[in-house]
C-alpha cells in the first residue's frame, strides 16, 4: 500500500472519528451545531459514506405561534428523534406520551434527543400558549411500527 493510499484512508477514518464524535455528544441546551466539516475531494479517495446520524426537525415560534405551522414528524419505532425548538420568549414545551419536558427562549432552543420507542401519534405542547389561549400544538410525532 503506498504512502499516499495509508494517509488517504486515515483522514478518511479521522472524518468518520470526528462525525461519530458530534452525534455522540450528550445533549447541551448551547449546542445547535449540525454540520460536521466537509472533505475536500482533492484530501483523500473517495470512500463508501457512513450511514447518516438522525435527522434534526428545527421549529421556530415566533409571537407565539409556529413559523409555517406545526409539522408533522414521521418515523419509525427504534430511530432516533431529534427535534430543536427556537423562540423569541421564554416557554416551556412538552413532548405528551414521553414526557419530555424543555424549557426555550430568546439564545436557549430547546433540544429534544431521544430513541423512538412508544408507537402512535404524540403532541408537542407550548405551555405558554396554551395558558396565553391560543392553539398549544407545535408539533406531532408520528411513530409508525417499525
Amino acid at each position: 500500500m503506498s504512502a499516499a493510499t495509508k494517509i488517504g484512508l486515515l483522514t478518511v477514518a479521522i472524518a468518520i472519528a470526528v462525525v461519530g464524535f458530534l452525534i455522540a455528544q450528550p445533549e447541551d441546551e448551547d449546542a445547535a451545531r449540525t454540520t460536521a466539516p466537509k472533505a475536500h475531494p482533492t484530501e483523500a479517495p473517495q470512500a463508501e459514506s457512513p450511514p447518516a446520524g438522525p435527522s434534526v426537525t428545527r421549529i421556530r415560534i415566533r409571537g407565539g405561534a409556529v413559523v409555517g405551522g406545526a409539522p408533522a414528524i414521521a418515523i419509525e419505532q427504534g430511530n432516533s428523534v431529534r427535534i430543536v425548538v427556537a423562540a423569541d420568549a421564554a416557554d416551556e414545551l412538552h413532548l405528551h406520551g414521553y414526557d419530555i419536558t424543555r424549557s426555550t427562549g430568546p439564545g436557549k432552543p430547546a433540544q429534544f434527543g431521544f430513541e423512538a420507542k412508544l408507537e402512535g401519534s404524540f403532541e408537542l405542547e407550548s405551555h405558554s400558549a396554551e395558558d396565553a389561549g391560543k392553539d398549544p400544538l407545535v408539533a406531532r410525532l408520528v411513530v409508525a411500527p417499525s
